[in-house]
């Protein structure tokens, strides 16, 4: 960051050197002129210099790649808790992606679990990795099925304004980010519509889709999950061990033939579109006093034990006899801490 300071306040010094003679040698009118030139020059210098103008204003890649994906696995590993398979797929794949400069089709990554399990959170640090602005950024494009696509008669229309929006998104920025929230509430066959840009297809009408990355968040699957998860529980064997061979061929398929969810029989499926379906694992008591006491410190608080207990206790846990898994993970401590901190 100094450094980039130090370059530009040295562009603009050399683009007014001519300017730094004694006041009674130059004439008014010529003075005037010498500074227009002298501004034109050094604008005319920021625009033509990439790297000085995304200084700035934001851009498409704005971040080196090896950056990105160095951002990504240092806040996975310090904001995470309770996914280890979580942090090192979304790492390694996210990480290979972009150091890819080669890719024959987009990154396509599907999050599954239950609420309140990291699923948002990770998606946030995707985009927080890549671009400055995160969510906030332009080329950061959120759609929630609730939201944006709420009426099944209009199913046809929601199509065509979603590959008209995926299109003309990546023709600005290759690089684009597309968030796809609510999957297990999405109206089945809508999905579908974006086959063709998540396919193997070097260009589509003049556009190329293979910089773009695709993340899917889903509640589908998280009995599947959950069923693993109580398995290695119960035969005393530590969730770390859990792998993710050991869930994602029978998450895909739970997925899949799920109605009630947008890849009902989707072909993103059928197709093997979907790079990686990343499971999320139900949090324990342990992770959710993590998150306890990450949020009070985030408001720089003292974390005060006595209470941080008390809100842990206080959150309902599954199945019912071992109470093991938080039901709503970590989404309620927010709240939870409005009720026992006077902020």
């Amino acid at each position: 960051m100094k450094l980039r300071r130090a370059a530009l306040r040295a562009a603009l010094g050399l683009a007014l050197l001519p300017l730094l003679r004694p006041a009674g040698a130059v004439e008014p009118i010529s003075l005037g002129l010498a500074i227009a030139g002298a501004a034109a020059s050094a604008f005319t210098g920021f625009i033509s210099y990439p790297r000085l103008y995304c200084y700035f204003r934001e851009c498409c890649l704005q971040r080196h790649d090896q950056r990105a994906a160095a951002a990504l696995q240092e806040n996975l590993e310090k904001k995470l808790f309770g996914q280890h398979l979580v942090s090192k797929v979304v790492v390694k794949a996210v990480k290979g992606f972009l150091n890819n400069s080669n890719a024959k089709k987009p990154l396509a990554l599907s999050l599954h679990g239950w609420t309140g399990t990291g699923k948002n959170f990770v998606s946030k640090i995707v985009a927080e990795s890549i671009y400055k602005r995160g969510l906030h950024s332009k080329y950061v494009h959120q759609f929630v099925a609730t939201l944006h696509f709420p009426h099944a008669h209009s199913i046809n229309v929601y199509k065509d304004q979603l590959q008209s929006w995926i299109r003309g998104n990546v023709s600005i920025c290759p690089r684009s980010l597309f968030i796809f929230d609510e999957m297990d509430k999405m109206h089945a066959g809508l999905i579908d519509s974006i086959k063709p840009f998540l396919d193997y297809y070097e260009l589509l009408d003049g556009v190329s889709y293979r910089q773009a990355i695709f993340i899917f968040l889903s509640n589908a699957g998280a009995e599947k999950i959950t069923e693993v998860a109580l398995d290695f529980w119960r035969n005393g064997r530590s969730r770390e061990d859990i792998q993710l061979t050991d869930i994602q061929n029978a998450l895909s398929v739970s997925v899949f033939n799920n109605k009630n969810s947008g890849f009902w029989h989707s072909t993103l499926i059928d197709r093997n579109l979907i790079d990686y379906f990343v499971p999320f694992l139900p949090l324990e008591y342990k992770h959710v006093k993590k998150c306890i006491r990450v949020e009070i410190e985030s408001r720089g608080y003292t974390v005060d034990e006595d209470i941080l207990t008390r809100i842990a206790d206080e959150m309902t846990y599954f199945p019912r006899e071992e109470r093991i898994y938080s039901d709503k993970g970590c989404k309620t401590v927010d709240a939870k801490l409005d009720y026992y901190y006077d902020f």
